[in-house]
């Protein structure tokens, strides 16, 4: 069992200062100190640290000496860096405000390069910078090639987070081994962080904070001083830039010169609170401290075998699969819900001639009886399409779904439109199930949108074709009217249309005069046109009709009179549109801002969100954000919408 433990130093001489001359204060020469402590299966393993050793000396691992309580205990000494399981992490967190323009950032980055080229290759190095924002660029590593070349790369900005980056240096120095946070800043905090939530979470975490401090106010300094020593740190204050290199250089050199003492830990002493003390030889010099430490587990001999009747357990590697496949059974199901959807709908299938009874059928509108025939066998399009049938029969909901298919100058039948807008939200479904790995929500969210989609493109098809129809309405009765001026019928007026005009126009007027030809009165099948296209314009025009069929009267002069009526208010319409684009466009913004730049947020910075969607309060406000956008938009809609 790992445990990794913190301990208080009972001496203080580990955290003495020095004046260095231009520099202003360093760590005592010639005094060790007991930097961290953690039990890993039944051996406590201590970091000892040496101060002030002279020149390339090395301390004699032969002579370290450890005592628990007074009773010496057997112990060996490695030096850190070579390895023995205990991972050591130090995180630089450099200040980057605008205060540390010129020299001083120079020679901060050049200290922080010192650092990273002079520390021990198995110590991780993370790098965090504080400004007006907080940013982790780099969490942990062992790759110095890639901390360099972020180094040189940092830039100035305004502000000092500085509470905000020692926590966020904690955060990166994770809860495991010997942790420490090296923060370097000439300002004071410019946030309203309190400095003893701060001072708390140092405490907690465990980790040893050194403080380097430019240049500094006496008010500063306190604050400064209060976070290092709730650690157990050193808070050093340096005057000129130029000693920066010399003293992140010194914390370097304490890390390469740590010692690793290792000692078993009988069943007696486990768990048990004790006074260690470690001491080793180099020069001539002892070097010691002492320390209150909780000890942790005690060594326990191997597990006894299992019975010879207990078959092991065995483990089988289980089956992964990797990205690429993944990507490519996604695409997979993608074409095959395509060409499944494109059977259904006899996409891919010859077209037959029709038969009279077809087509006259086809001609009678959808609303009319279909004239089937026996087929010797049921395609996969026709029994999919019988069942959406059979849900549609229900309910007058196919005749409304009909009349907007038509309004739409789609080509599909309701059933058929139902069975493709079924398969295009199981299919959305399914994508989103793969791509999430699983995950349900991301697939109820894909079949919602595939769901809506559809009916909002529908609507789209059909406001578009019915703006074109009225667009051309004017034009239309005007060339009418000159037919019928030249002694044509009203049946080869419309025939005229249907031959010279354009679409939407000539294929709604093409429908109209097949229902004539068929025996429809020629008043009821424009009438038809009317209510498909949902156009009181037209409506308005079919009633005249009837009503110079009825009285008599001069019908070309009457359509002429529309005719113009018709293109005085679709000028006023489009007056009125103009008019009102600005309160529109005003409108599409600010509906449209904060979902897009919530999207924004979870895209750059999805921490900021975080408490939106996962407090109580957060996602209280969220709601009440939605209900009034909703009143917003409901309100600014109807004040810029005028009716003509």
């Amino acid at each position: 069992m790992n445990r990794t433990r913190w301990i208080a130093p009972i001496s203080l001489s580990a955290a003495a200062l020095l004046l260095v001359a231009g520099a202003g204060a360093a760590l005592a020469a010639g005094s060790g100190s007991i930097d961290h402590v953690e039990n890993s299966h039944g051996s406590e393993q201590v970091l000892f640290s040496i101060s002030g050793l002279p020149g390339p000396a090395k301390p004699d691992l032969s002579s370290i000496a450890v005592t628990i309580d007074g009773a010496t205990v057997d112990a060996t000494a490695t030096s850190a860096s070579d390895g023995g399981g205990l991972g050591r992490v130090a995180v630089l967190a450099l200040d980057v405000s605008n205060s540390m323009r010129g020299k001083s950032f120079d020679e901060a980055k050049r200290a922080a390069l010192a650092f990273v080229d002079q520390a021990p290759p198995d110590v991780e190095i993370g790098l965090v910078t504080f400004a007006g924002t907080v940013d982790t660029l780099q969490k942990p590593t062992t790759d110095r090639a890639a901390l360099s070349s972020e180094i040189n790369g940092l830039q100035l900005s305004g502000t000092t987070r500085l509470y905000e980056g020692v926590l966020a240096a904690l955060a990166a120095a994770g809860a495991d081994g010997q942790r420490q946070l090296l923060v370097l800043s000439d300002g004071a905090d410019t946030t309203g962080v309190a400095l003893s939530k701060v001072t708390a979470a140092v405490k907690r975490s465990g980790t040893r904070v050194d403080v380097v401090a430019l240049s500094q106010k006496p008010d500063s300094l306190t604050s400064l001083s209060d976070i290092a020593s709730s650690s157990k740190g050193t808070l050093v204050s340096a005057n000129d830039p130029k000693a920066l290199t010399g003293l992140f250089a010194d914390e370097a050199q304490t890390l390469a010169s740590q010692i690793l003492v290792t000692f078993p830990v009988t069943p007696e002493q486990a768990g048990s609170g004790v006074d260690l003390r470690v001491g080793i030889s180099a020069q001539g010099t002892t070097y010691e401290d002492a320390a209150f430490v909780s000890l942790g587990d005690a060594k326990v001999g191997p597990a006894p075998d299992p019975p010879a009747t207990t078959p092991l357990p065995v483990s089988r590697p289980g089956f992964t699969i990797s990205n690429q496949l993944l990507l490519v059974g996604i695409g997979a199901v993608g074409v095959g819900l395509l060409l499944l959807v494109g059977s259904a709908l006899g996409v891919f299938r010859t077209k037959e001639p029709l038969t009279l009874e077809q087509r006259l059928s086809n001609r009678g509108g959808r609303g009319s009886a279909s004239v089937t025939k026996a087929a010797p066998s049921v395609t996969v399009k026709e029994s999919a399409v019988g069942l959406a049938q059979k849900a549609l029969d229900s309910g007058g909901f196919e005749a409304k779904l009909a009349l907007k298919l038509d309004a739409a100058g789609s080509s599909l039948k309701p059933a058929e439109w139902i069975l493709m807008h079924v398969g295009i939200a199981f299919g959305a479904a399914v994508v989103g199930f793969m791509l999430s790995g699983g995950s349900i929500g991301l697939a109820m969210l894909l079949l919602l949108v595939g769901a809506v989609l559809p009916w909002i493109y529908l609507g789209f098809k059909q406001g578009r074709r019915v703006k074109a129809f009225n667009a051309q309405l004017g034009e239309t009765l005007q060339l009418m009217a000159g037919g019928l001026s030249a002694g044509l019928s009203l049946t080869q007026a419309v025939d005229t249309i249907m031959r010279e005009g354009t679409e939407p126009i000539a294929g709604e007027f093409r429908r109209a005069l097949v229902e004539a030809r068929l025996g429809v009165n020629i008043e009821e099948a424009l009438d038809g046109v009317a209510n498909r296209m949902s156009s009181k314009d037209f409506g308005w025009v079919v009633m005249a009709i009837r009503i110079q069929r009825t009285v008599g009267g001069n019908l070309s002069e009457l359509l002429l009179t529309v005719s113009v009526t018709l293109r005085e208010r679709d000028y006023l319409r489009r007056q009125v549109r103009s008019l009102s684009a600005e309160g529109r466009l005003s409108a599409w913004i600010l509906c449209a801002l904060p979902p897009l730049f919530m999207v924004y947020l979870a895209v750059t910075r999805g921490t900021y969100l975080y408490p939106m969607f996962h407090t109580t309060l957060g996602v209280f406000l969220l709601g009440v954000s939605a209900v009034l956008m909703s009143v917003g938009a409901f309100w600014m809609s109807k004040v810029v919408k005028v009716e003509v």
